[in-house]
């Protein structure tokens, strides 16, 4: 037994060594070319301006603060299966994570023949709209140029905060170009009550917000029958973001019909992302990265029938 642990974490090492060496983007884009003042982008314009005077910059690599020209990172396999996936990274809502929240899921995309959009959204600044209006864009650029791409399904991941946009995207979208074909929840902040992040829900709505918004943010309140299909990842000793965020919505869906799947894993802690954060640090998903890799593997597949 303590031999196949061994062996289990060594090729869960060698996976994150190897497996999740970052690719290069195909492309990037600045979703508003002519910044937060102009009335176009690459789909719609900015809505309106987050108003952060700070300057811009990389904190770390591909963790960056003070967004205020949102750009995406489009990665393109050789041979497209027909699916894509825009990765929304975690952050709190007041830095954007893009590394093992981002970049690596790209990575993990690629190897499988996925397609990735890796959004560097605006951050809120008292702007709650703001960064849901950049991942809208987002997919519905994707969306535009999907079959040039050889793309049928456009999916939206999303981490921690990250997981909060994605799940929002897959609530409060507009119409069918901006609703998503699946949504991948990676332990996800969902409801803005009392088993919120607060600096998540903080940060997005401010320190005191209206009854209507905080009923407006807390997705599981907002989940319907049109509510895209759920794949929920968490760890059962996450300290950082209440495990019930993410039993909410899956509960919520199983109310509403909505195919989903839930993995609870028992250690793990929060931000295990796809790998380590830094280069330096091992992988806090240990041994259970293998399972976590197989069975949403086998969930895009299941899906893509």
């Amino acid at each position: 037994m303590k031999i196949r642990r061994i062996l289990t974490l060594a090729t869960t090492i060698l996976i994150c060594v190897i497996g999740y060496s970052l690719p290069k983007p195909t492309m990037t884009l600045k979703l508003y070319p002519d910044g937060q003042t102009g009335k176009t982008g690459i789909a719609l314009g900015p809505g309106e301006s987050n108003m952060i005077t700070e300057p811009m910059g990389e904190i770390h690599e591909h963790v960056y603060k003070s967004v205020t020209d949102p750009f995406i990172n489009i990665y393109l396999p050789k041979k497209c299966n027909g699916q894509m996936i825009v990765i929304c990274p975690g952050g709190g809502y007041r830095n954007v994570w893009s590394y093992h929240e981002g970049a690596k899921m790209a990575a993990w995309a690629l190897e499988r023949g996925i397609a990735a959009c890796v959004v560097v959204y605006r951050l809120p600044n008292g702007h709650h709209k703001v960064p849901l209006t950049d991942v809208q864009n987002a997919i519905r650029y994707c969306r535009a140029n999907a079959k040039s791409w050889g793309v049928r399904q456009i999916g939206v991941a999303g981490f921690s905060a990250g997981g909060h946009l994605a799940a929002s995207a897959s609530t409060l979208f507009v119409d069918a170009d901006t609703r998503p074909d699946f949504s991948i929840l990676i332990y996800p902040v969902i409801s803005f009550t009392e088993i919120s992040h607060g600096g998540t829900k903080k940060n997005l709505i401010g320190a005191n917000p209206s009854q209507e918004l905080i009923d407006h943010y807390s997705l599981e309140k907002r989940v319907s029958p049109s509510t895209p299909p759920a794949f929920i990842a968490l760890s059962q000793d996450d300290k950082v973001v209440d495990p019930n965020n993410s039993i909410m919505y899956y509960q919520a869906l199983l109310r509403n019909s909505v195919p989903g799947e839930l993995h609870i894993y028992t250690k793990g802690g929060h931000g295990w992302g796809f790998g380590s954060r830094f280069e330096t640090e091992e992988d806090i998903l240990e041994e259970q990265r293998v399972d976590f890799d197989a069975a949403l593997e086998r969930w895009l597949k299941y899906i893509e029938q």
